[in-house]
């Protein structure tokens, strides 16, 4: 409800952009069960933790359907005409001669939002990605993202909070928490490869909680 009450707010700013027709899709419902939902993984590499000085330098996503990862519709790009990577190279090895050879934030964007129509967002600190991907399409746009996510951090948090369990430093990354599940470790700050990982992660979460025909997008939470 309240994802509609702040289109309707943006509605005339974001008009026929690519936003407004990703928004045109229908949402899916919080009773689907959860092999019924399309989603899509999304992972952002930036040049800083802070939205405010910091570009998004690459995205990548893969989609999952009928429970299971597509990894045909899996998607990586490199954003060109983002500021100079500095040190944030030494974490996600992406290089200034790299970016050079990007595409522009427009196409990208365009490409993601056409990829995440009538799906779930899904990422792994989900805060972080979603302050870029706001800026972006406040830029590009006039108006912030506005699209139904999940974020598997904090599903993790709350699982371990009910049951009593402390979060201790370091606990909820996405290598500690695929780890709780038993997934192999992953090649990690790719935003592809991490994009698939938390895909692998909501997947283990959902069956920790039952079948993917039991348990429904709303008891995800």
């Amino acid at each position: 409800m309240w994802l509609a009450l702040r289109r309707a707010r943006c509605k005339r700013r974001a008009a026929r952009t690519p936003l407004a027709a990703c928004w045109s899709h229908a949402l899916p419902r919080g009773g689907a069960f959860c092999a019924e939902v399309p989603f899509l993984v999304c992972d952002g590499e930036m040049s800083s933790l802070d939205p405010a000085t910091g570009a998004l330098l690459s995205l990548g996503w893969v989609a999952i359907e009928g429970g299971a990862i597509q990894l045909g519709s899996a998607r990586h790009y490199l954003i060109s005409g983002a500021q100079a990577v500095g040190q944030s190279a030494t974490i996600h090895h992406i290089h200034d001669r790299e970016l050079a050879r990007g595409l522009p934030a427009a196409a990208v964007m365009t490409a993601f939002l056409q990829a995440a129509a009538g799906k779930v967002l899904v990422f792994h600190h989900a805060a972080l990605d979603i302050a870029f991907l706001n800026r972006c399409c406040e830029r590009l746009y006039g108006a912030p993202l506005l699209l139904p996510t999940l974020d598997t951090l904090r599903l993790e948090q709350r699982q371990r909070e009910r049951r009593g369990l402390a979060c201790a430093p370091g606990a909820l990354t996405l290598t500690s928490c695929r780890e709780r599940y038993g997934l192999p470790a992953h090649a990690a700050h790719n935003a592809l490869l991490d994009a698939i990982a938390t895909g692998e992660l909501l997947l283990a979460q959902i069956a920790h909680r039952g079948k993917n025909t039991d348990v429904r997008l709303r008891d995800l939470r």
